[in-house]
Formats: C-alpha cells, structure tokens, sequence
C-alpha cells in the first residue's frame, strides 16, 4: 500500500490478495493517522511513530532522545502505577516494545482484540502527558547503561559508530546515539544540570502533534476506528514545532578516499566499502539502490561473489543501501574475507571496483529492471499476511516519503584482528583501535590492472520467476495434516492450502541419519557436509530466492534438515536440484578448506558470546542426551581432514529415514510424486545409496530428568575475561506434554512474565537483559529466567528471583476471580488466534510432527482445558512445581560469573552446601547419572496411512 503527504490527495495501492479496508485522516492538532481494518484479525495493533531521534540530542547529553524513549514507557497522569501499561499489554496476550534511530522514535504493541480500546488510551498517553518521577528516571539511566554495557563487545556496534566517528564532528551522524551513566548522570551534574528537567524540556520541545504519524490496526469498522482514535489522540498537544531534517552530507573531503584498518573482538576479517547517496526513498519509482543492490550483490555464475568465492577469498557477500538520514544515505559492500582473501586484499577490492566499471559500462539494462518490476510486483500481490504489530510498525516507519556518485567517493572499512598492536587511535565510546590513510584513484586503478578479471559479467535471466499462479481447488477442505503415504524409508504428512489462498507451498523432509551425532567428530562432519552442501547449491539457488522461491538445509541432533518454500510452480525443480547434489554429493578440496576455516574461526568466537548465551549452552549441554561440548567438537574440527569426510558421507547416508510434510497450493498425487522422486534417488537402484533403517535405530530426542526437590547448579567463569557481565538462566523443569499441565504452566507465565520484568529488571535495575518465558525441550515443558547483569553476581540475582516467588504466592492469593477469569480469557484469545500466512500454519503443524507429539487439535484441547482451570487449581500448581520449597520443583541454576564478578566465583567454590543444592562439578558424569524423559516418537511406527479421497 502507498500513501501521500499531508498536504496532497490520497491514493491507497492495495495488494490483489489484502481485503483490508484503509483511510488516511489528519486530527484537528495535525497528528497524521493511517486507520486499517481488519475483520478477519484475532489481534489489534498500534504504532506512532516521532520525527525526532537522537540526532537531535543535546551536546553533552548524548543518549537523551533513547533515554526518552524508555521513560514513557513508566507512568502516566492518567494511569499512574508504574509499568501498568506494559502489565495490562502483556497479560491481555499482547507484546510492546520501541526504538530509537537517528531522525525517528517508533513506540509500538499489539494485544488481544477485545482489550484493544483500553490499550490504545493506554499508549496515546505516552503523548498526552506521561510521568516521568525522579526515582524512575535515576533508575532507567541504569538501565540505558546497562543496555550499553551489552553492546560494548559487539562487533556490529563498534564498527557502526567507527564509522560515524569518521565523519564530520558538527554533523549529527557524528553523535553516540545510545547514552550510558557518563552522559546521562555523571556529565550533566558536574556541569550544573538536571537529567530530568533537561529530559522534560526536550519531551516539550519536540514531542509534538504535528511531528507524529500513526497506524491503527483494528478490527471494527474505519467509521469506529476513526472515532476512537480522534476521541483518544485529539488531546495530543500540537506546539507546531517545526521539523528540519538534516540535508548536509556528513562526510567532507577529509572523510573520503579513506581506508580504515579496524580490530574487532571477534577472530575474523571483514571488508566494508562505502559511497555516500541519496537515500533510494527520493527515486522509490525507479529503484537505484535497489538495481545495485541486485547485481552487485548477485551470487550466480559470473557474479562479483561467485569470482571471490571460486578464489577462495570470500564466505559472504551483502551490497545495499545502509542507514543514514532523510536526505543522505551510503551504499555499502560488505564482504567476509576468508584468511587467504584477507592476504588479496588489494585484489578484492579491485575486484569490486571492476565489477562497478562492469556496470558502469552495461549502462541500465532494461531487461534487468523489468525483471526486477515483475518479482517485485508478483511479491507485493501475493505477499503473506503479516502479524498486525510488524505491518503497523512497517507502515508507520514508511508515512513520511516514499550510484549516482563517482565511484571513487569511497570509504574502506577494513577489519581484522590480524591488526592488533598495528593501530595508532582509538574510537572514544566503544575504544575500537583503528588506523587511517588516505587511498587515492590512482591506487585503486594500479590495483585494479594486477588483479584477475574471473570473468566477471551480468546475470542471465531468472529461469525460476513464477508464472503459473493459480490456485489449485481443494475438493476436501481438511483441517489437519493426514498420513498420506508410508514405507519403510518415509512417511509422507499433507495439508493442502484452504485457508489463504495462496500460490505458495512448502515441502519439508527430515533426514534423520543415526551416524548424524554418533561422536563429537560425526557430529561436526555432518555440520560440513551441510554447509557444503548449502555451498555447492548457492550460485544455482540465487535466482530462486530472487524469485521468492527459498530453501534451507540445517543440521540437528539426528540428521538434517531440507525445507523448500515458497511459489510452487517451480518448486519441484529446485527439490530434485537439492536431492541431487545430496546424492551425487563431492567433496572439493577448496571448499572443504574454506569450510573448515570458517567452523574454525566459529569456534574461536565462541567465548564472546554474551554471558546469557554461555548459560543457554550449558543449560543444554546438561539436559541434552545426544550434546558434545564446544571443546569437544573443537579438537575433533582440528584434526580432520578431507579423506574423513570422504569416507563419512555414504557412512552418514548409508541408512536414512524420511520424515516428510508437503503443505500449501500442491495437490496430493504432486505430494505423492515428489517424495516418490526423493525415495527413487536414496533408495533405489543397483547400488542404492540408502538402506531403510532397522527398528532400533529409530532416533528418539531425549532430555534429562530432574530430581524433585533438588536445586541444581553448575557455576563457571565467563569465557570472556573482558566481558563484565554475568548471567544468571534458572530453569525449573516442569512435565512432560499433557493439556492441563501445559495450560497451567502457561497462565503461570503470562501472569508472572510481565511482574518479574517489573521487579528484577524496572525496579531493582538487575540487568538490561531480564526475561521470564516457558520452554519445551523434548516434549518436556518448563520455566526460564534470563538476567545478565554487571551490577550483580549470578548468586545475588539467584537470591532475588527466590524472593519475587514468593512475593509472586501472595500476589496469586489476592487475586480476585473476576481478574483471575481475564487472565484466562486472555489465554483462550491467544490460542485461537488464527494462522495469518502459511509458514505460521506450517510451522505449527511441522513442529507437532517433528517431535512426535501429533497433536494436531492441541489448540480445541488446550483451549478446553483452560476453561476447567480455577484460581486454586493454578496455586496448587505453583505450590506443587514453581514455589520455592515445591515438593515437586526440580530446577537447575546456570551461573556464569563476570570478569567485574571472579572474585564471588572464587568464594562460591568454599561456601557451605545449602540443603538440598546439588553443585553439578562434571557436567558429562552428572548426565550420566540421571535417568530420562520418555520419548514422543515411540508409537510413531504404528501410524498408518489415510487416503486422501476419504479425509
């Protein structure tokens, strides 16, 4: 859909599929309002978006217009207990978040229909008169900097304000947009000023009416829609503050024609070259950037990519238009440099520069911009539906407006930790070591006359660019997958597109492979044979994915993983292009070194994961039965050698099973026929490639079982010694899949998830990061906090959470029936909310089969079990499982310590044993020891198959 300017008539381009009803309106104090309708839609949604971002920070309050952004979220005159808005959110099935950018502020949530009214008066007071209380704003500049303590050891981070450090210093692109204590707290008092009356004056100066534009997703009427929002936004004042966007550039001479040589944290090499444009949105119709981007960042044959990949010298390669203001923007190529490309260098940089000499040359072909026309016109009619809160963020970032420089107006990034100890500055907020010279014409040309040509040439015309988009009838309008056909090698589940109507399909097959994960060697050889396999298809799968036809291949536990996806008249041609080059499937020597480089580097940046991820993993190495260890899989990758993976391919195929779902706008004999074809290739033959599997190697995913009334805990310093942050994940493991256990477990988590938020991240300022969420491992269900903090050991944020539950028991206790009955209300609305594309459908029925579960009408019998459930009924469920002290609460503490935390760590290994903690030493002894959960896949082999005809 399209819109116009305030000033100027509307026209609204709809989608041939989207039956949404649209109206553009501007209130009486010019708050410009897209109102959208939606009958069909189980969830409202609400995004505003503020032309003001942290461009327009003060000088020496850096971070004040993010600061802003989270101190609306508090309180408001007109509801004024703290967090109030984000609890109703959150338990009325919703989800709330916003964002700062440079010239623009985006506050956005979503929530059940019914409860769409009060939500919406809720969040427009954000702009009406919002609290902003001196603790809550002490507190949230902690929070601000805590956000920022995250960031500092992430690469993307640090080179992103590298390069806005690299530009002119009175240019607002220039600025450290995210804030930290220093600029918030520390600085401004020590110059006399007030964060919160500085924070006030700036919400006055620039939170205004006529600055705004909203999106109003609803399900009534427009006519209803419209008069709910001008009786809510009307009070918004309008101070008709005028908007000047930034027109200057930000790079002068002295900022171009540089190359930088930066050190990242992580092992690797990477090579970012940058032209500063006009933003594509001021040429929208005809698409420069987006021309550029398609050619420069091709993968097929004859493709910039292909000839740097076929040296060896690059695994990736992006080429797009990258963030900068209304009125100036860069386009940017973003290369991963393999070791030997980070040695050719100056060759992969000429290489670049021909490749645009290429275009330059070609001129615009018309062909490649019709080619483009027709996938972008095909994509915008047949688009899937979309959850309510992204399209109304997507709209709402998109109101305001809808390589023509010389090539050489370049800026090279070169990264690499290969530059340490050879840099001469460092970058002030995230202390990035860098050094700079001048590169001129002159040098690129003497480049680009020794590098090789590759030949290099343009794309040929995509053969994969649908034209048969009919919609096939479905005579039998099932509603769930059926068993449509079974053998000893596969089992074939089918559901036929009737809900969307859609030219799109899906066709899943799970290998599972018993060889897959035998030993830590397996399993990283089956993680190679994967992504060579994904290696040798890419240049023949580009102009797929061009045409909205994708695929993926992925490893797991038991095998791996093949999904097409996409418009399905031309699926079959790319399946059987997959299934041939897993059956004919060679190693090259080249690639296998690059591959194995890459896993190599993987493993390395393994200790800069952020301290919560460290927990995760081991959380998963402890319950999983079929896990190796990073260090494990690490000297195995060493050690391995191109003959092993040789000789392991036919090993890892030699006995495979099939589990396969075919789902969307393909009849059931195609179904039939493309798995057919599949089972031809492995199966069949003289000297068949696969053998059915025998009884007992049927893979079954299992975890660990708990004991009850244990608390385990497995501590360890984190892998990163310059990472102040320690994490704390508490998993409480619960049941294994039965309806009124699930459904306990999860009104437990919606009317806990948004309290503990509250209380250990809003109010005790623990750490940025703070979650409380279900889980499902195996089948088995539980519960998961997540806090990482440097403020705070694991141990000390462990005491807090024991605390909030019991807190939380008095809270459940005093609850009224009338509240508890919302609480479930809420719930049922959140389960029958409707599929809105295929890939929801298709991920929750695939999920039901992958795991053996099968329970295809969870959602009637779940929704069927909440109705039965009572406010006794979910306390004696916390008392029994979730409350400290439960008789049958079994959890498991994952603590990983700081370097602000080492000396807790230390005395944590002496302290005294509290009753009932078991401290984990040996994490493998410790797996061995306990007995599992029962597998989902057990009565699997008794399923027998259905004709279709009688569904």
């Amino acid at each position: 859909m399209a819109v116009g300017k305030a000033d100027e008539p509307v026209e609204i381009f709809k989608a041939r599929s989207d039956k949404r009803e649209y109206r553009r309106i501007v209130l009486q104090n010019s708050l410009e309002v897209l109102l959208i309708t939606d009958p069909e839609t189980d969830k409202c949604a609400a995004s505003m978006e503020v032309s003001v971002g942290y461009y327009s920070d003060p000088k020496g309050l850096e971070g004040l217009a993010h600061f802003l952004e989270h101190m609306l979220f508090y309180a408001s005159e007109k509801y004024p207990v703290e967090n109030s808005y984000s609890k109703y959110i959150t338990q009325h099935g919703g989800s709330t978040n916003a964002f700062t950018s440079s010239e623009r502020t985006n506050f956005y949530f979503d929530i059940n229909a019914d409860c769409f009214e009060e939500a919406l008066d809720r969040f427009a007071q954000f702009f009406v008169k919002p609290l902003m209380s001196p603790d809550a704003t002490t507190r949230e500049i902690k929070a601000v900097d805590s956000e920022n303590q995250n960031n500092l050891l992430s690469d993307g981070h640090r080179v992103y304000q590298l390069q806005k450090h690299l530009s002119s210093k009175d240019h607002p692109y220039h600025k450290f947009g995210t804030g930290n204590w220093d600029t918030l707290e520390v600085q401004p008092k020590a110059r006399g000023l007030n964060t919160r009356q500085e924070l006030l004056k700036f919400y006055k100066e620039n939170y205004s009416a006529n600055l705004m534009h909203l999106v109003v997703y609803a399900k009534d009427c427009l006519d209803k829609a419209q008069t709910l929002v001008q009786s809510i936004f009307q009070e918004v004042p309008n101070t008709n503050r005028s908007y000047s966007p930034v027109t200057d550039q930000p790079c002068k001479s002295e900022h171009l024609q540089i190359l930088v040589r930066a050190v990242p944290i992580k092992q690797g090499h990477s090579l970012r070259l940058e032209w500063p444009i006009i933003p594509d949105l001021t040429h929208y119709k005809e698409g420069p950037s987006l021309y550029l981007s398609h050619l420069i960042g091709h993968e097929g044959e004859g493709s910039l990519f292909y000839i740097l990949k076929k040296l060896g010298w690059a695994t990736s390669l992006s080429a797009g238009e990258s963030g900068g203001g209304h009125h100036f923007s860069f386009f940017e190529v973003y290369i991963s440099l393999t070791d030997a490309g980070h040695e050719h260098f100056e060759d992969v940089v000429a290489l670049v520069f021909k490749y645009i000499h290429l275009l330059q040359q070609a001129g615009a072909r018309k062909w490649i911009f019709d080619e483009l026309s027709a996938i972008s016109e095909t994509n915008f009619h047949y688009q899937d539906k979309s959850s309510p809160i992204g399209y109304v963020v997507y709209v709402a970032s998109n109101m305001q407006e809808f390589l023509s420089q010389k090539s050489i107006s370049n800026r090279i990034f070169w990264v690499s930790t290969n530059f340490d100890g050879n840099t001469d500055s460092m970058e002030p907020w995230y202390e990035t070591a860098y050094s700079l010279e001048k590169i001129t014409s002159s040098v690129i040309e003497q480049w680009m006359e020794k590098a090789p040509d590759g030949n290099l040439h343009l794309p040929v015309p995509n053969m994969f660019i649908p034209t048969d988009l009919s919609i096939k009838t479905v005579s039998n309008k099932m509603n769930f997958p059926v068993l449509l056909r079974k053998s000893s090698y596969s089992r074939l589940w089918y559901k036929p597109d009737t809900l969307f109507s859609m030219p799109k399909g899906y066709c899943i097959i799970d290998f599972i492979c018993p060889q897959s994960r035998s030993s830590p060697e397996s399993a990283v050889l089956t993680c190679i044979f994967v992504w060579l396999l994904k290696d040798y298809l890419n240049e023949y799968a580009y102009d797929a994915e061009i045409a909205g036809l994708g695929y993926w291949i992925s490893g797991h536990c038991s095998g791996f993983e093949v999904t097409v996806s996409g418009y399905n008249h031309k699926m079959r041609i790319l399946l059987e292009k997959v299934i041939d080059r897993i059956t004919n499937f060679k190693v090259e020597p080249d690639r296998f070194f690059v591959i194995k480089e890459l896993f190599s580097k993987q493993y390395q940046n393994i200790k800069f994961q952020q301290p919560y991820e460290q927990a995760l993993y081991y959380c998963s190495l402890i319950l999983r039965e079929h896990s190796w260890s990073w260090n494990d899989e690490c000297e195995a990758l060493t050690n391995l050698e191109i003959d092993d993976l040789v000789k392991f391919y036919p090993l890892l195929l030699s006995r495979t099973f099939l589990e396969c779902y075919v789902a969307g706008n393909i009849d059931s004999k195609e179904a039939v026929s493309m798995i057919q074809h599949v089972e031809d290739a492995l199966y069949k033959g003289s000297q068949p490639l696969s053998r059915a599997l025998f009884a007992s190697e049927h893979s079954s995913s299992r975890i660990i079982n708990l004991e009850e009334s244990k608390n385990y805990f497995y501590a360890a310093e984190g892998l990163n010694t310059s990472d102040e942050n320690s994490a704390l994940v508490h998993y409480i493991q619960v049941h294994s899949d039965e309806y009124i256990k699930n459904v306990k477990l999860q009104l437990f988590a919606l009317i806990a998830k948004q309290p503990a938020f509250d209380q250990l991240r809003s109010v005790e300022q623990l750490g940025y990061i703070t979650s409380l969420s279900r889980t499902s491992d195996a089948g088995v269900r539980g519960l998961q906090l997540i806090v990482q903090s440097s403020v705070k050991d694991p141990r000390y944020i462990e005491s807090r959470f024991q605390a909030f539950l019991k807190t939380l028991e008095t809270q459940l206790h005093d609850m009224s029936d009338d509240e508890f009955k919302k609480k479930v209300n809420a719930l049922i609305d959140i389960k029958l909310e409707k599929f809105k594309n295929l890939p929801e459908e298709t991920n929750f029925f695939w999920w039901e089969i992958s795991s053996g579960t099968l329970k295809f009408d969870r959602i009637e019998n779940e929704v069927a079990a909440l109705k039965q459930i009572t406010k006794m009924d979910l306390i004696d469920f916390f008392n029994e499982y979730v409350n400290v002290g439960a008789p049958k609460r079994k959890s498991l503490s994952l603590q990983v310590f700081g370097s602000s935390h080492f000396s807790e760590f230390k005395s944590e290994k002496v302290d005294p044993a509290e009753p009932n903690v078991v401290q984990i030493e040996d994490i493998f002894c410790f797996r061995r020891s306990r007995p599992l959960h029962h597998s989902l896949k057990g009565d699997l082999v008794h399923l027998k198959a259905h004709d279709i005809d009688h569904q």
